[in-house]
């Protein structure tokens, strides 16, 4: 897997959370939008994690 594809798949896995949380009416609001800039920056950090996964194959 390239670290586009991977970039592409895990930000696609990052937003079906957040539409799952969005779509959960027990979240609270607070909770939901910590949650969401959490999510956003591991999203940021996707080269980094490619190349953690990356390593840890070798």
């Amino acid at each position: 897997m390239t670290e586009e594809e991977f970039d592409t798949k895990f930000t696609a896995a990052l937003d079906a959370l957040v539409v799952a949380m969005a779509e959960n009416p027990e979240i609270e609001p607070n909770k939901f939008f910590g949650m969401t800039c959490i999510l956003e920056n591991l999203r940021f950090f996707s080269p980094v994690l490619y190349g953690v996964l990356q390593n840890a194959k070798k």
